[in-house]
Order: structure tokens, then sequence, then C-alpha cells
């Protein structure tokens, strides 16, 4: 065989031994660079109005359901005042309607019905005389005409005061007390969103946290949904890494990572709790160790809330898959 023959066989050789070298070689690699996340809760009120007392301060440490700080609500308090008037009034309505005629209002009528029936009487005595002399040819069979229409006009009255003391006694029509109901629901909600104005001028802690920022102080004007301070709970803390495409298919949710971070006395324990669906060509963060292109996928891991507090927003992460001791 010629010289140049075996030097094409040795390249050949050597060119497989490297792509089998190359195919049993494992990628040992499990650190993915990263740093540590937050997500802020901001506090503010729905409306506008003087800031006149802030509780908390700046790095302080709260709990659920602290003062936070309180707002001018003089407004408030008076549209309130107003809307609690209008629903005891609406109510006194109501109530009025379905009692019907006050017992003064039905003593007149049943006082003016016997008026109207000892009338009715006489009118009839009257008529019954008057028939008696006509009978007798004492008078004219015209005088009765009189007679007869005043018992008709007395019998008329009488029936009027009777039908008066049954609509009094019925109290009002249906469809009045109905529209008497919706005016204390109205009433009411009105009540209701005056009365929420008022509590929305006073916030309080949602949850246990740290204070972050405070963007207000007392007396100045806090427009509505403007931030007043902004609070961190430890439990909104999480770590945010990139993984390679090639190494997407290692990281499940619920999966435990170390995160290890400088100045950290261990690791410390988290689980992946968000994998992104979307790539990224590039990774957003200047601590990776190569800046080339690298086709990579988001990945989030939660620690416990006692762990979260070692953690600083923005401060540089080395992740590693699987629970790590301290001294590894």
């Amino acid at each position: 065989m010629s010289n140049i023959c075996r030097h094409d066989v040795g390249k050949w050789v050597l060119a497989l031994l490297l792509t089998l070298l190359a195919a049993c070689t494992k990628n040992t690699d499990e650190k993915f660079p990263g740093y540590a996340e937050a997500e802020y809760i901001r506090l503010a009120a729905p409306i506008s109005g003087t800031l006149t007392k802030l509780y908390l301060k700046l790095g302080e440490t709260v709990q659920f359901n602290q003062p936070v700080f309180v707002l001018e609500q003089e407004s408030e308090r008076a549209a309130r005042q107003e809307a609690e008037f209008r629903v005891q009034q609406a109510q006194d309505q109501l109530g009025n309607l379905k009692l019907g005629k006050r017992p003064d209002e039905l003593a007149a009528i049943r006082a003016q019905l016997a008026q109207a029936q000892a009338a009715l009487a006489l009118s009839n005595a009257d008529l019954a005389r008057g028939s008696q002399l006509v009978a007798a040819q004492f008078n004219s069979p015209a005088s009765l005409d009189q007679l007869r229409a005043n018992v008709a006009r007395d019998q008329g009255r009488v029936n009027e005061l009777n039908a008066q003391l049954r609509v009094a006694l019925l109290g009002a029509r249906k469809d009045e007390i109905s529209a008497a109901e919706q005016e204390v629901k109205a009433a009411q909600a009105q009540l209701a969103q005056a009365s929420w104005k008022v509590e929305q001028k006073t916030q309080r802690t949602p949850v246990a946290a740290d204070v972050i920022d405070v963007i207000y102080r007392e007396g100045e004007w806090v427009p509505a949904g403007g931030s007043v301070l902004t609070l961190l709970p430890p439990a909104n803390i999480k770590a945010r890494f990139f993984v390679p495409e090639a190494e997407l298919g290692r990281v499940a949710l619920g999966q435990d990572v170390s995160l290890v971070c400088d100045g950290c006395a261990a690791p410390i324990p988290a689980k992946i709790s968000f994998i992104a669906r979307d790539a990224e060509y590039t990774s957003p963060i200047i601590y990776s160790k190569e800046n080339r292109a690298t086709l990579v996928f988001m990945v989030e891991a939660r620690p416990a809330i006692q762990d979260a507090r070692k953690l600083h927003p923005g401060q540089p992460l080395e992740v590693t898959l699987g629970a790590q001791k301290a001294g590894q």
C-alpha cells in the first residue's frame, strides 16, 4: 500500500475515533446562570386624596392586616351620611304605604260616613211622609220628585264614603308599594357605594411582607391609583435562570434545584415552579459566562419562605439541578 493510501486510512480512523468519543461523552455541566427575581405588591387607593397618616417605614417588616395609610376622607364621610339618611327616608315611605291611612284619618272617614248615613235616613223618612201626603191627596205627586232626588243623593254619598274606607284599610296599591321597595334598594346601593369609598381611603397590608419603598409622605396629594408604598412578601422571591434547548428535557415542574449565591453559607433548596413555553435566542442576563447566541428557555424556581429571605432581587445565582448539600 502506498504512503498516500496509508495517510488517508489514518485520517479516516482518527475521524472515526473522534466521532465515537464525542457520541460517548455526556455533558456533565448541570449548572445554569440566573438571578433572584421579585414580584412586588404596590399598595394604592382607587380614590385620590391627601395622605393624612402613614403607618409604615422603609425597611420595616409588617404582618397581615396592619394599617398602612389613611387618605383624607371628609367628603366621602359626608356622602355616606347623606346616603344613610336617604335609606331611612325610603324605608319610612315604604312603611307608610304598607300601613295605609293613619288611625285619625280612618276615624275622620268613619265620621263622615256616619253623617252621610244619618242624612240618608232623614231623606228616606221625608220620602215616606211625602208619599203618605200624596196618597191622602194633600200634596201633588210632583212633590215626590225632589224627595226621591234627596234620597239618591244621600245614598251616593254613603256609597262613596264606604269605598273610601275600604281603600284606606287596604293601604297603597301593589305598584306603588313595589316602586317604594325599589327606591329602598337604590338608596341601599348608594349607601354601599359611599361606604366602600370611605373604606378605600384606609388601606391595610394584604400579606406579611417587607416595606421596600415609600413613595409618598404625609401631607402630599396622592392621585387615584397612585402607589403609596411597595411591599415584598418573602413568598414572592424566586430564582430565574435559563436552560439551553438541548437541556430542556432534564427539567420539570416541581423538580428540586439548588441555588448558590455569593455570600450564601450553604446552597438554598428550591423547586421549579415555571417553565417558559417560548424560547429566547439570547439570555437577557449579564451574568452568563458566554455571550454566544444560544436558544434558551426561561425557568423559575421558588425556595421555601424561610429561605427566600436569604435572597435579594437582582442577585446573581448559580442553579444546579437536584438537591445539593452544604459543602458540595
